[in-house]
């Protein structure tokens, strides 16, 4: 199964820098962290790219958010 970017179906979880928490978040939701985090780049082309990263296990950091395919 794929998501709308055409990767494998991931489970999409973020956590703040200042949080302790990870918290399971939508495609949509990811979109306006990323808009609101870096404005100057483009949202959906940097959710294709966070989502092939996590999807091998990589924890992302952009701005003050860090996004990962599961909760640690």
């Amino acid at each position: 199964m794929l998501n709308w970017v055409g990767y494998k179906l991931v489970e999409i979880y973020t956590q703040y820098t200042y949080e302790k928490r990870w918290q399971k978040t939508s495609e949509k939701d990811a979109l306006r962290m990323i808009a609101e985090e870096m404005p100057e780049t483009d949202p959906e082309s940097t959710l294709k790219y966070i989502i092939s990263q996590i999807e091998k296990g990589k924890i992302i950091t952009l701005g003050e958010c860090r996004f990962s395919s599961k909760p640690i």
